[in-house]
Formats: C-alpha cells, sequence, structure tokens
C-alpha cells in the first residue's frame, strides 16, 4: 500500500477509524435486470468507514445473460388466445422475453 508495510497500514487504518474484515467467499453473484455478473473463488473485502459499510470484491468475472421467466398463466393465455400448441406458445414468448401481447401476435401473424 504505497510503499508501507502492511502492519503500519492497518495500524493507521485503525487510527483512522477504518476496519477492515476479508470475507472468505467462494462466488459472489451480483443480479441486474437482464444479466447476473458471477465472480468465482473472489477476494472480498469488508470495509467500514464512519459507519457506512462497503465491499470490495476483486476476481475473474463471468457474465450470463437471464432468459425471461415464462408462468404457466401466460402460456395458458397464449394458447387460449391462439389455439396453438404449449409449444408453440412457449417459444414465442422466450422470443418475446415474456411479452403476452408480442407472443399473441407473433403466432396470430
Amino acid at each position: 500500500m504505497f510503499g508501507i508495510n502492511p502492519r503500519k497500514a492497518t495500524q493507521l487504518m485503525k487510527q483512522m477509524g477504518i476496519k477492515q474484515e476479508e470475507i472468505a467467499a467462494s462466488e459472489v453473484i451480483i443480479k441486474t435486470e437482464d444479466k447476473e455478473l458471477i465472480i468465482k473463488n473472489p477476494f472480498v473485502a469488508k470495509i467500514e468507514i464512519a459507519g457506512q459499510i462497503s465491499f470490495q470484491v476483486s476476481g475473474k468475472v463471468e457474465e450470463k445473460e437471464l432468459k425471461a421467466e415464462i408462468s404457466e398463466d401466460d402460456i395458458k393465455t397464449v394458447i387460449e388466445q391462439t389455439n396453438c400448441t404449449e409449444e408453440e406458445a412457449r417459444k414465442a414468448l422466450e422470443e418475446s422475453e415474456g411479452d403476452l401481447a408480442k407472443a399473441i401476435l407473433t403466432i396470430k401473424n
């Protein structure tokens, strides 16, 4: 840390009211609206400064796209509106990212 030995750095942080704790984590997952960020074997540090807690996470990040969850009710609705098969309804809902109206219009056209 800027040429200061680790023991001295820890003492300085303590004097400034900064607490740092390493968290033994095997995986960190950050979920956004459309994807997950997965960090396996991360280095995680919990840092507390003036009563505020934050986490510092570092490691190799993998991204995973999330598919819209399709409920059985949505599938039934598409089938009722279009007289299609369950497979066709499911496929149309997946392609329309769960948008019922778009799925129904896709099948009708």
